[in-house]
């Protein structure tokens, strides 16, 4: 199916957070898709531990745009119903959504993922083949991992054409913390062939499932000298001095998670150390094109991280869950019939 210029606004079910720990399932409007548009019936959608946990409650820095009600998430896969005269993909096409904004009336959609219908402009979506809907809801977190490896190259040469030996060049030896972005990062260094890195896990529930890694407790980890160590943990406090007492003179720390609070560290190790202080922010488009590549080489695995599956009639269960019991690795929820 297509369609042209003109043409009338399709509607979805959508989990709406009406306000900080309140969602309800609602009927909504969306917005009338132009000729550069797909519409997208959903099949799967992930929850995000990070910024959709900030949005349920509450903590969520100010964003441009960002008000209740509002339609989480980012992390949605699905077939194509329909595709506008200008586009490449087809009906019946299967591809993976990192949001979007097409909501009518009071819902905002800063995210924008979890309904089962979206109205989506092509150049935003990546095709997915046979990739299995749950494995491919992870390839936001996927190309966020691959963003704390390629940001820093892009900042010195954004001209630069990345290849797998560069991006490993920035590969760190020390991960701290093992939920699944951590667990994408160090599994994205040994397809692209670099050392094994070390991760740091605190919580002995989430010390299994590593792949060509070790994972430790701090307290096991003697090494104090590495040139990168990379945080997708979230926390704060005096995490941070612990982690520079570990780099070696001119290292870098590269913060890779999301901190709602303010991030310290003691000054004068840092200036002995001479350290270089890094954020990797949002993936870029050519992130997700460089994962997606090792995934369908069969070089990067998806596999084993969705610890949970709920259909999307049980969200007001599922999100609690996901954000609060630590055997829950990820999270997805399934809009298919």
């Amino acid at each position: 199916m297509s369609f042209g210029t003109n043409n009338t606004a399709p509607s979805a079910t959508a989990i709406v957070f009406e306000q900080p720990g309140k969602l309800e399932l609602r009927s909504v409007s969306l917005v009338p898709p132009t000729s550069k548009q797909l519409i997208i019936d959903v099949a799967s959608t992930g929850i995000s531990t990070g910024t959709e946990k900030l949005l349920w409650n509450g903590t969520m820095p100010a964003f441009p745009g960002l008000s209740y009600p509002l339609v989480p998430g980012y992390e949605a896969t699905g077939v194509v119903k329909a595709a506008g005269q200008d586009c490449q993909l087809k009906a019946g096409d299967r591809v993976f959504v990192p949001g979007a904004s097409c909501y009518q009336d009071d819902v905002r959609g800063l995210f924008g993922a979890s309904a089962s219908t979206l109205v989506v402009a092509e150049e935003r979506v990546a095709a997915i083949g046979e990739l299995p809907s749950d494995q491919a809801t992870l390839l936001a977190l996927a190309a966020t991992a691959m963003h704390i490896l390629t940001y820093r190259l892009r900042q010195t040469n954004p001209e630069q054409s990345l290849s797998l030996a560069d991006i490993a060049s920035q590969a760190p030896q020390l991960i701290v913390g093992h939920g699944v972005l951590g667990r994408l990062l160090a599994r994205i260094c040994t397809a692209i062939g670099a050392d094994a890195p070390v991760v740091w896990e605190l919580n002995e529930q989430r010390r299994t499932g590593a792949r060509g890694y070790h994972v430790v407790s701090p307290a096991d980890d003697d090494n104090m000298s590495r040139k990168h160590i990379v945080d997708v943990s979230g926390s704060c406090g005096e995490h941070f001095n612990t982690l520079i007492a570990r780099l070696s003179k001119g290292g870098r720390l590269t913060l890779g998670g999301f901190y709602n609070e303010a991030v310290n560290f003691n000054f004068a190790p840092a200036f002995m150390r001479e350290i270089n202080l890094g954020i990797a922010a949002e993936w870029v488009p050519d992130d997700l094109h460089k994962t997606l590549s090792l995934v369908q080489a069969g070089a990067l695995s998806l596999e084993g991280l969705v610890s949970h599956q709920l259909s999307f009639e049980k969200a007001a269960d599922a999100y609690p869950l996901a954000f609060n019991d630590p055997s829950c690795l990820k999270m997805t929820l399934n809009w298919s019939a």
